[in-house]
This record gives C-alpha cells, sequence and structure tokens, in this order.
C-alpha cells in the first residue's frame, strides 16, 4: 500500500502495526485524512487491538510505549496518541468470519489440538461453521493400526493437499483434515436472448444497448400486423359463436329428450 486510505478489510491482515503506524503519520498530512479516520480505525480494529491513551499521564505512557505496540498520533484532543498492535489467535473463540481465511492450515489445526485434545466434535456448532467457511474439513476415526496403511484414507487425503492432526483415542485415532477454500469468485450475470433458431443476439453481449436487432423488429412487427388483421376478421366473422344469442328461449325436455308440451 502506498497509503493508509488504500487500506480496506481485506488487506488489513497482511501488514504488520508498524508499517501500519508509518503509512498512518504519511497518511496524516493529506488534506482531509480528518474526515477518514473514524472509518480507518473500524478497519484496523478487524485485525488490530486499537487503544486510546493519554502520553502524559506515566501509567498510560509506561503501558503503551513499551515496544509491544506501534504508536499513532490521533487528530483529535483528549487522547491524543493511539497503540495498536495486532491481534493473536490463540484460542479457537478468536476465530471469526473476518480472520479465519487468513490463517493456515497448521494454525487452525494446532488450534483445534489445543481444544483439550477432545476432536472435532467437542468444538461448539457456532466454531465449526467460521471455519468450515475458510476451510473444507472432512474426519476419520480408525484404529491406530490402520491409519498409516498404504493407500488408506489418510494418504490419498495428504495427497489432496490436505493437511492433517491426528488425535489419539485409546486404541483408535480420530484424523481431522484441513485444507483451505479457494476465494469466492463473484461471478456477473449477464442477460443472454435467442432467436427463434437458437442464436445468441449479439445485443445480449451488451448491458447498455437494450434493443432488439433489426430483424426481430420487424418480425415483431409483422406479428402485430398479422394480430390486427386477426382482429379485424374476427369482428365481421359471422360464427356460430358470435351470432348466438343469450336469450335464445330454450324449451324444456323430458328425461327421453322430447320436448315437454304446455
Amino acid at each position: 500500500m502506498e497509503s493508509i486510505l488504500d487500506l480496506n478489510s481485506n488487506n488489513v491482515w497482511n501488514i504488520d502495526e508498524n508499517e501500519l503506524a508509518k503509512l498512518w503519520e504519511k497518511s496524516k498530512l493529506e488534506e482531509d485524512f480528518t474526515i477518514s479516520e473514524d472509518k480507518l480505525l473500524n478497519v484496523i480494529r478487524l485485525a488490530f487491538e486499537v487503544v486510546h491513551y493519554d502520553p502524559s499521564i506515566p501509567r498510560e505512557q509506561k503501558m503503551y510505549e513499551n515496544g509491544d505496540w506501534a504508536i499513532m498520533s490521533h487528530c483529535r484532543p483528549g487522547k491524543p496518541s493511539i497503540a495498536i498492535r495486532k491481534k493473536v489467535i490463540k484460542r479457537l473463540t478468536d476465530l471469526t468470519y473476518e480472520n479465519i481465511r487468513h490463517i493456515s492450515e497448521a494454525t487452525l489445526l494446532d488450534l483445534i489440538d489445543r481444544n483439550f485434545g477432545g476432536g472435532w466434535d467437542s468444538i461448539s456448532l457456532a466454531i465449526k461453521d467460521i471455519i468450515e467457511s475458510g476451510f473444507d474439513i472432512s474426519t476419520t476415526q480408525l484404529p491406530a493400526s490402520r491409519i498409516h496403511l498404504p493407500g488408506g484414507t489418510l494418504e490419498r487425503k495428504v495427497a489432496q493437499g490436505f493437511d492433517v492432526l491426528e488425535i489419539p483415542k485409546g486404541s483408535w485415532v480420530e484424523a481431522i483434515f484441513a485444507k483451505k477454500k479457494d476465494p469466492v469468485v463473484k461471478l456477473r450475470f449477464q442477460d443472454q436472448r435467442y432467436d427463434e433458431d437458437g442464436n445468441l443476439f449479439k445485443d445480449s453481449l451488451s448491458d447498455e444497448d437494450e434493443d432488439l436487432p433489426d430483424e426481430v423488429d420487424e418480425d415483431l412487427d409483422e406479428d402485430e400486423e398479422d394480430e390486427d388483421e386477426l382482429s379485424e376478421e374476427e369482428q365481421n366473422d359471422d360464427t356460430f359463436y358470435s351470432s348466438y344469442s343469450p336469450e335464445a328461449e330454450v324449451k324444456d325436455e323430458d328425461e327421453e329428450g322430447f320436448p315437454i308440451e304446455e
């Protein structure tokens, strides 16, 4: 990034606190930076701890100016300094929908391994949902004597690019496989129109031009003329239905179909 104004929810995970602080101080010289300050701090909070403090207070100065934090100056009075440091993911409960895509398979499996050794079933449904939003996960349980058999599930999964965590459970072993999902590419919908022969109209490739080709317009005009002519014929057509009078007298009939005489 050349400017702190280029910061967003994706690239904020790929920068450390010292580099971020340098970009912040450099961008402060730009015009109207104060307008973007609060918005930038909200983005920074996704991946960093952010603390506003007053360096004139010895206790606060000692707490944050000890090398563990990067320091940035604040544009507003009151708490003129900001201390930031990268959030450390130590537990499964630290995982979020934002940071799950910015850790490796090895880091994820290490977090699962440190979760009291309970395996995949010991993880809450909420955390599982977060994990599976960023990783393909599968598990299996096999006897310890079979888990490493040639051509077995473990060998096949590793060949497919999965990292594996093995958790001993007595004479059995639970294997948890994790592989990072590919980034989702958003497809742009494109309206496509076809003629009667199944040929794609050229104008359907362009979102700006919504007019049909001239040939199609001519066909539509001919259809409209046919409809008009048909309507005139129908109006002049002396058919049974058009000449039928709902007031026509209908005589009652008996059960055998003969007219009933009064």
